[in-house]
């Protein structure tokens, strides 16, 4: 099984909404027990709650429920997943700090937006401190990564 994990700051807002979209995307190619997917935040300010109610919203809103709750993501993250996604270069630069970040065959670290054609390699902005446009804007970017990151997974690991 391949093993994504999603990782924002606080794992309320970006990478439960890109988990949940992306077990969406799996369900409907019939890949659920192919590919596994989670989330993770750089701090543990959230460890155990759900997801900020403006993702569950802008996620509902589009047939995706969200189930997952916050946890820290950890150096053992390397050894367990194939695929380590950070929301910007803020969390992909603390990812890369941890031990095991670069041990030989730990999980490859990538941004969310290297699988986005319309801001490849660009950070997907926190819409914490915002409104439900930004949460609906940040659920546009995550989608189209998505669909992108599945095909990459399918090229390299499905064949």
């Amino acid at each position: 099984m391949v093993k994504v994990l999603f990782v924002c700051l606080g794992n309320i807002c970006r990478s439960p909404l890109a988990e949940g979209i992306f077990q969406y995307q799996l369900k409907q190619a019939g890949l659920e027990n192919k590919i596994a997917a989670a989330s993770a935040g750089t701090s543990g300010w959230h460890i155990g709650e759900r997801p900020d109610p403006r993702s569950i919203e802008v996620a509902k809103e589009n047939g995706i429920d969200l189930d997952s709750f916050g946890r820290k993501a950890v150096s053992e993250d390397f050894e367990e997943f194939d695929y380590i996604i950070a929301m910007d270069q803020s969390n992909y630069a603390h990812l890369n700090a941890l031990p095991g970040s670069t041990i030989k065959g730990a999980a490859k670290l990538y941004l969310m937006r290297d699988f986005d054609e319309k801001g490849k390699g660009q950070d997907v902005p926190d819409p914490y401190y915002g409104g439900d446009d930004g949460f609906k804007k940040v659920f546009t970017m995550l989608d189209r990564s998505c669909r992108n990151l599945l095909e990459e997974i399918k090229e390299h690991h499905l064949r």
